[in-house]
């Protein structure tokens, strides 16, 4: 039976998703040392894959990303954990349709410009 204090204590578990490996696990780093458990993966996919096994509490995805994009990856992180809190980053002028795009089919989520600086991030993260 899991300990009851141990699941309160636990870190919030953050998920990383960016094609750029040295981004994701850069953040992934910052994260881990600010206090949550953070994992980097390197693609849409990879994020979808690991949504069973690591259970986020919240996704970091880039947008633009070789195969599935970010906003991809987070509508079905949305539908499979509702209360996953998502950010989205991207440095490419076609994230605003991508994100046009995706408000018109109902879904809404935050972004922050690449590149992010870490301070920001732990502040939306912990707002």
């Amino acid at each position: 039976m899991p300990d009851p204090v141990a699941a309160t204590t636990s870190k919030p578990k953050v998920l990383v998703a960016d094609d750029e490996q040295v981004i994701a696990n850069t953040l992934a780093i910052i994260l881990n040392q600010a206090g949550f458990e953070a994992r980097a993966v390197f693609s849409g996919e990879k994020a979808v894959e690991a949504l069973d096994t690591f259970q986020p509490d919240m996704l970091i995805s880039d947008v633009i990303m070789t195969g599935m994009t970010g906003i991809e990856a987070a509508i079905i992180t949305r539908n499979r954990m509702p209360n996953c809190k998502i950010l989205l980053f991207s440095g490419q002028a076609a994230t605003a349709d991508l994100l046009e795009k995706a408000r018109t089919q109902g879904h809404e989520f935050e972004i922050l410009a690449k590149p992010v600086h870490p301070t920001d991030l732990l502040a939306k993260l912990r707002g």
